[in-house]
């Protein structure tokens, strides 16, 4: 980096020693809630994903940095539109506004995406994880993940589900949570909604059904993931087309739900990409 860019990173820093700055209160209510606040900005931290917001192309509002951290500012500053703010606050503050135990030091307020129902009930051949119930948020950050490398239109959260948006879950996604389009809705709504598009919906057990290496998985069709406690609400489980499975060891009593979704998601992107490759052998 040239060290023209590296001053004017460290020009931008504004430092605050309230603890009740306005901006600093907002991101401490940001994460502790786990969700967005009223104008629409939610808190991340890190400096791997406040580089993958970045990349991912999100708006920031500020960027927060402790004083001891504040070198870290020459790296990320260059990466973030001037308009956004750049704070430099007190170690003992900054650590008890954000959400980990042993922080980096860099904290933000970004705008996510936003997305509708109809437009991620509308894409061709749609592949959709309907989450149900699944409370632990590194289990819903790997669910994310999965979906998003393995081609899923989109995630749909129920009632009882933890947020998206919970700091353990951003992280466990590692970037997926700021591309994907992850909605909430009622899981009745959704039921109605996914059977009135023509799209199959598919309950996942741990303890019976088709084997998913035997089930088609193209077409459009939304994979129901419930926790493992208490599984599928009622409303979901009556409305699935079909249930399936994955086979495992006997003495292993189930996987959890971020390992079963991520397997269901693998098959479905491989049936995929045979059924794309054999479409274009017949046409050649």
């Amino acid at each position: 980096m040239q060290e023209a860019e590296k001053v004017r990173a460290r020009q931008r820093l504004r430092p605050i020693n309230s603890p009740q700055n306005a901006l600093l209160k907002e991101l401490r209510r940001a994460f502790a809630q786990g969700e967005c606040t009223a104008d629409g900005y939610c808190a991340i931290e890190s400096v791997r994903i406040i580089e993958e917001a970045v990349r991912s192309g999100l708006r920031f509002r500020a960027v927060f940095f402790s004083e001891s951290a504040a070198e870290k500012a020459e790296r990320l500053l260059p990466q973030i539109s001037s308009h956004a703010e750049a704070l430099l606050v007190p170690d003992a503050a900054f650590r008890a506004t954000v959400a980990t135990e042993t922080p980096q030091g860099v904290a933000a307020l970004v705008r996510m995406k936003e997305f509708t129902l109809e437009q991620v009930l509308a894409a061709p051949d749609a592949l959709l994880v309907v989450v149900a119930g699944v409370q632990d948020p590194g289990n819903l950050g790997t669910i994310l993940r999965s979906a998003e490398a393995f081609g899923a239109s989109g995630v749909l959260l129920t009632e009882g589900t933890v947020s998206h948006l919970n700091s353990k879950a951003v992280r466990a996604a590692a970037g997926s949570v700021f591309r994907l389009p992850v909605l909430k809705v009622g899981a009745k709504e959704v039921a109605e909604h996914l059977r009135a598009r023509g799209i199959r919906l598919l309950a996942t057990s741990s303890h019976k059904g088709k084997p998913v290496d035997a089930v088609e998985l193209t077409g459009a069709l939304a994979l129901l993931i419930g926790s493992e406690g208490a599984g599928l609400p009622r409303a979901l489980q009556a409305a699935a087309d079909e249930v399936i499975a994955i086979p495992h060891a006997a003495r292993v009593e189930s996987l959890n739900a971020g390992i079963a979704a991520s397997v269901m998601l693998y098959e479905a992107a491989r049936q995929r990409r045979i059924k794309t490759a054999e479409a274009i052998e017949e046409r050649d």
